[in-house]
């Protein structure tokens, strides 16, 4: 069970608080089974969180953009929605999941970071009652792509799907941490420095002990850069001082345990940022670099033919500078 120490080890102070906690939150919970919770497309992996997988594919027709995981959190009196999928229409369809499990209001979506496929969907949850929230630095990084991120989206999820999609930024900034209360669970989000991008944040239930981290965590998909390598190196040993009791990544399975998840994605980063480095030592261009850095990564992420290449473009240009 969640949170319980090993028979016989006496209960932390922490441990004590989360078990009070739990049992003061579960008679307010839904109650969703199994069969009924994939039915609607959601799977439940602690009490009152629901996790939707994305899918491992690039945004297309077919899939609307839905490639990424979103999550509903459920307080007593509140609800919080972590990313909204890659098109208006897969941001509907998480809604009216989410309406399925709960009639509790949605207060809060939370962005985990600039990507479309995490934020095209925010129109889908617009209303008085929503705040969206985000890290500082997210506002700016969406402005400076909206009209590419919106003409993209277009092409790539159709007209159809796209309707309605728009670009929501953050009202409610996290310039460090942040503490919400949903009601009988407090969410503490952190912004993180730059890394996968310069407007990564996180967000830790303390109830379960669960750690939600966007594209932080990758899992199966190859990890993507948009930040900076050394940056997201630097702040893997801090994440991994995190205590939780399990990691939702923004791509991969609805739930991994903590901190060995992370271990897959700092071996391909110490990978590529080794090769790219010797490459550039030996006075090798980012061409040559692009056609063999990090190929020894090669079969072991979903997508890596469509992903890695700008990884090593991103890396070279940071590393040639240090």
């Amino acid at each position: 069970m969640t949170g319980i120490p090993p028979y016989g080890a006496k209960p932390s102070r922490k441990d004590f608080l989360r078990g009070a906690t739990l049992a003061a939150l579960l008679p307010l919970l839904p109650r969703v089974s199994r069969a009924e919770a994939e039915r609607i497309g959601v799977l439940e992996i602690a009490p009152g969180i629901f996790v939707h997988v994305g899918k491992y594919e690039l945004v297309n027709r077919e899939n609307r953009g839905d490639i990424s995981n979103a999550v509903c959190i459920i307080g007593a009196n509140a609800v919080a929605v972590i990313d909204t999928s890659g098109s208006y229409a897969a941001g509907k369809d998480l809604l009216e999941a989410i309406a399925e499990i709960t009639s509790k209001p949605i207060h809060y979506v939370i962005n985990t970071h600039m990507h479309p496929d995490h934020v095209m969907g925010n129109a889908a949850f617009k209303s008085q009652e929503v705040q969206f929230v985000g890290h500082h630095k997210l506002p700016a990084a969406l402005y400076a792509r909206k009209e590419s991120y919106l003409t993209n989206a277009r092409e790539r999820v159709g007209d159809t799907a796209f309707a309605g999609t728009e670009i929501i930024p953050p009202t409610l900034l996290v310039k460090d941490t942040l503490d919400l209360d949903l009601g009988g669970r407090t969410l503490t989000l952190k912004a993180r420095p730059t890394a996968h991008t310069d407007n990564d944040l996180t967000i830790f239930d303390s109830a379960t002990g669960t750690f939600f981290l966007g594209d932080l965590l990758f899992s199966n998909h190859v990890p993507t850069l948009d930040g900076s390598i050394v940056g997201w190196l630097n702040l893997i040993p801090v994440l991994t001082q995190e205590k939780a009791d399990r990691a939702v990544p923004g791509h991969g399975p609805k739930t991994m345990p903590w901190p060995d998840a992370i271990a897959p994605v700092e071996r391909y980063l110490k990978v590529l940022a080794s090769d790219v480095r010797k490459m550039i030592k030996d006075g090798k261009t980012i061409e040559e670099a692009v056609a063999t850095a990090g190929q020894s990564e090669r079969g072991k992420w979903a997508l890596f033919d469509e992903h890695h290449p700008r990884n090593v473009t991103a890396a070279f240009t940071e590393l040639e500078w240090e």
